[in-house]
């Protein structure tokens, strides 16, 4: 965006917006895909909290809880949504007054205040492959980031990108226009916002900077000056640090209303304005239809990523983000061994940790967690990580099918804060024992296959499909016993181990555990945990029968 010193773009009307108001330079969505953002606005909780981080999820609301506008429809203002909702949370009552694509403040009673949110779709991750395309950026003077390879597809991708938030761009100015037709400009606080980072491979759908960092403007007239925050002049910049977590409070503070101590952020305007926080985070749960965990913090200058699954590739097969050319062409040069060192990362599994410096490295391609010269700030990076996981009890380290069984009917919020439900303090421990990969705590993760909660089981088997062949051999004779455990996640973790780093007899019995815990009649499985493909053998006995493996 021009308003913040991007030559290259095409914004005239949100950046005559920040010229009266003012932009925040370190905004994070919370979430790199639309939905766990939007439900960490609307709930004023991190949605790894109330277990609604997994993209088009659906959970209940936490009890005796509400979602922001309710509190502002109670104080008179009426409230619209016009017309993305796309919370993975189930609403707790009447939110809006109206949600549609008719919804409009117009429609209020007269002289009543509103709320009003107005969604442009024109910038979506879909856009980006419209073709035929009516191109108004120049791709051969785009700027091709690091991670990414320079060819014309990537090229045309990245122009068009541009093109289509210029799109979005000209909706803002509509909206703006409809309030200085109305007399209201100088009564109106105006935000301007992306849900998140850029719709390109490795923004979208990754934690990184790159992926969470939204533009952020905000104007507020001058009749409303009591709730400017000290730094507020037009036309200035705040470098406060700020998430999707802290909009709800914000936007009670500035009407007036004090935010509840459940609201897990922080207002950065208005009456009940609160200190600068030190750190923002970002979250990755499962994308579509690939699972994941990632946390994410920073300072604004630094950025830590820690990978609770760093067995999975970073560019995992996901059928929406494919259907980008970037991607595509991006996953064939990797094949054909074409790309760079810093290119080709994506392809490949995941580090346990990431750090990077935005000053220096602002595509987030020289990861510094082993650099001697960083590892104090990496500590204190993590551990304002590790801080956050407690505070907010991150329901995140739970299998996602257990987000439902433990709540039984209620919500995974409520369940998480509840120590017998969910012994947060045992699991959390396993799932570091089991992705910080070092070698000494495979005696501990052995005998965590003993625990008696479920949860402490599947990461122990995770910590062994973690460490490949060397963990299968430490813990044979454990996974070969969790193929019968009583959770299914676990014989699930327990399978890929024996499956992928297991001998042959190993790979019979995880493929029958799998063929169990989902029946497939006799059709052909294929079969991603390796390479290679299995039937079922009819002449065998059993209800079950048993699948024999052949050559791909």
């Amino acid at each position: 965006m021009g308003c913040y010193g991007d030559a290259f773009a095409t914004t005239p009307n949100v950046d005559k917006l920040a010229a009266r108001g003012m932009i925040y330079t370190h905004a994070w969505s919370c979430a790199p895909v639309c939905a766990p953002a939007r439900t960490t606005i609307i709930s004023g909780m991190y949605a790894s909290s109330t277990g609604a981080e997994h993209m088009r999820s659906m959970v209940p609301f936490p009890a005796g809880k509400k979602m922001f506008p309710q509190f502002l429809r109670e104080a008179g203002y009426y409230c619209s949504n016009n017309a993305k909702e796309d919370y993975n949370l189930v609403q707790p009552g009447l939110v809006w007054d109206d949600s549609s694509r008719k919804a409009h403040w117009r429609n209020r009673k007269p002289a009543q205040p509103f709320f009003a949110v107005f969604n442009s779709e024109k910038s979506h991750e879909s856009k980006l492959r419209v073709r035929p395309h009516r191109q108004l950026h120049d791709p051969a003077k785009v700027r091709v980031p690091a991670y990414h390879p320079d060819t014309p597809e990537v090229r045309q991708d990245w122009a068009q990108y541009y093109d289509i938030v210029t799109e979005a761009d000209t909706d803002a100015g509509e909206r703006l226009k409809e309030l200085e037709e109305a007399g209201l400009t100088e009564d109106t606080i105006v935000f301007y916002w992306a849900d998140h980072g850029s719709g390109m491979p490795r923004s979208k759908r990754w934690p990184y900077n790159s992926g969470l960092q939204v533009p952020l403007v905000v104007y507020i007239p001058d009749k409303f000056k009591d709730l400017h925050p000290p730094e507020y002049k037009p036309g200035g910049k705040s470098d406060r640090l700020v998430s999707f977590g802290d909009f709800a409070p914000t936007v009670l503070s500035l009407a007036g209303i004090q935010p509840p101590d459940w609201m897990q952020g922080h207002a950065f305007l208005g009456k009940f304005l609160e200190a600068p926080q030190p750190f923002i985070y970002g979250f990755r749960g499962r994308m579509d239809e690939r699972d994941d965990l990632v946390r994410s913090v920073t300072d604004g200058r630094y950025v830590y990523l820690r990978n609770y699954m760093p067995h999975k590739i970073y560019g995992q097969h996901i059928d929406y983000m494919f259907q980008t050319p970037t991607t595509r062409v991006w996953k064939q040069l990797h094949d054909e061994g074409k790309l760079t060192p810093a290119q080709d990362i994506f392809w490949n599994t995941k580090a346990r940790e990431e750090l990077y410096d935005l000053q220096s490295d602002p595509d987030e391609v020289n990861n510094l967690a082993a650099s001697p010269a960083h590892q104090k700030i990496k500590t204190r990076l993590h551990k304002a990580q590790q801080d956050l996981a407690r505070k907010i009890r991150d329901v995140g380290f739970l299998p996602e099918g257990e987000l439902f069984s433990r709540a039984d009917g209620g919500s995974p919020y409520d369940m998480g804060h509840n120590d017998g439900q969910y012994p947060f303090a045992r699991v959390f421990e396993a799932a570091e024992l089991a992705s910080m990969l070092e070698a000494d705590a495979v005696p501990e993760l052995k005998q965590r296959f003993k625990d008696n909660d479920s949860a402490v089981r599947w990461w122990a088997a995770l910590g062994m499909l973690t460490r490949g062949e060397n963990g299968v051999r430490a813990a044979h004779g454990e996974l070969a016993a969790a193929l019968k455990d009583n959770s299914p996640y676990v014989r699930i973790a327990a399978a890929e181990a024996l499956g992928r780093y297991g001998n042959d007899a190993d790979l019979k019995q995880a493929l029958n555990a799998l063929v169990e815990l989902g029946p497939i009649g006799k059709m052909p499985l294929t079969c991603r945990v390796c390479s290679k493909i299995c039937r079922r053998d009819s002449s065998q006995s059993g209800g079950s029968g048993s699948l024999s493996p052949r050559s791909r």
